[in-house]
Order: structure tokens, then C-alpha cells, then sequence
């Protein structure tokens, strides 16, 4: 059924990726944060060779530079590490998962990999959802409001950290029949 996976529900994968330039295929750094039964069990960083130039307005926002990347695995050498998270039923969220799910996509395309099925929440939608009020939805404010830490924004690792954080807290106040009307398929 759509919703099998629902037992394992607050068992998920917080994703971030930080790109080199306006192109959703530069990723170059990708953080993975393991929630299991609402506990942040594992951890998974690494920065990203994108094979294309960097724009200064992105190195601006995350401080990772082409001369930080030039010894670092492409996407398609990090994809054998992690694809096997991305299973059909996996929950993976994203703040603003439309940015991150594009970037996935698009950097496994350029090297010919078949994109993932997976099932999805955004937290930026759950946000504008059940904290109605805040003056935006960005990563900081949200975790500013529901008191997650967030330690370095725009540092993809730090960013799946708070977003786990944003979900957890959600879950606790709201419950999974509130979290479950947000989730989608990839």
C-alpha cells in the first residue's frame, strides 16, 4: 500500500546539497542525516567535485571553493556509497525539497544514472503549515523558532541536522496523521 512504510514512520533521511553555480547538476557538497524512531543515528558528509566552474555568488553563501572541491569524488563516484538509502518507501526530507530532489536528480543525470524512487517531505511546506506566523519559512528562522540547532547555515551537514531537527519537533507536536498528508513521491 501507498503508506506501508508509515510503520517505520520518523525513520527518514534529512538531505542538503550545496551547488557551485545556478545549475542544479554543480552539486558540491551533499549531507545525509539518518533519523531512526526520531534520533539522529548517523551521519554522512562529503564534499563534491561538480566538474564546472564556481560562481562567486554561491561560494559567498557556503564558502566552498573550487580549490576545496578539485581532489573530492564526483557525484557519480559518491552515488555507489549512498544509493542504496534511496530505496522505493524510503522517506528522505529536504527544506525545500524541490531544490535538493532537482539537484539529486540532475547531477546523477549528467552521468547517466537512473534517478531514484523515493518518497519524500518538505519542510519548508510542513513549516508554512504549523508555524503559520514566523515572518518567513528559511532554514535559520524555522529552527530559530523551534529551537533547533542550526550551527553553520548553508553548511549542507549542519542544514540536514536542523531540517531532522525541524521534522522531529513537528512530529512531536502535530503527530504522523499531520506529517503523513505532506509526503510525495519521487
Amino acid at each position: 500500500t501507498k503508506f506501508n512504510y508509515w510503520r517505520f514512520f520518523m525513520n527518514f533521511i534529512a538531505m542538503d546539497f550545496e551547488t557551485a553555480n545556478r545549475y542544479p547538476e554543480s552539486a558540491c557538497s551533499l549531507a545525509l542525516v539518518m533519523v531512526r524512531n526520531n534520533k539522529i543515528v548517523d551521519r554522512f558528509y562529503t564534499v563534491i567535485n561538480p566538474q564546472m566552474p564556481f560562481d562567486s555568488r554561491n561560494i559567498k553563501i557556503h564558502d566552498i571553493t573550487a580549490d576545496d572541491v578539485k581532489d573530492a569524488p564526483t557525484m557519480a563516484e559518491v552515488w555507489p556509497k549512498i544509493k542504496d538509502l534511496y530505496q522505493p518507501g524510503m522517506l528522505v526530507i529536504a527544506h525545500n525539497a524541490r531544490f535538493d530532489t532537482n539537484v539529486m536528480r540532475k547531477s546523477l543525470a549528467r552521468y547517466n544514472i537512473e534517478e531514484p524512487h523515493y518518497l519524500v517531505i518538505d519542510t519548508l511546506a510542513t513549516s508554512k503549515q504549523f508555524e503559520p506566523d514566523l515572518p518567513n519559512h528559511k532554514l535559520d528562522t524555522v529552527s530559530e523558532a523551534l529551537d533547533v540547532k542550526l550551527w553553520h547555515h548553508h553548511n549542507a551537514l549542519s542544514d540536514s541536522e536542523a531540517c531532522a531537527g525541524i521534522l522531529i519537533r513537528q512530529n512531536q507536536e502535530f503527530g504522523d496523521e499531520a506529517i503523513k498528508k505532506f509526503v510525495y513521491q519521487i
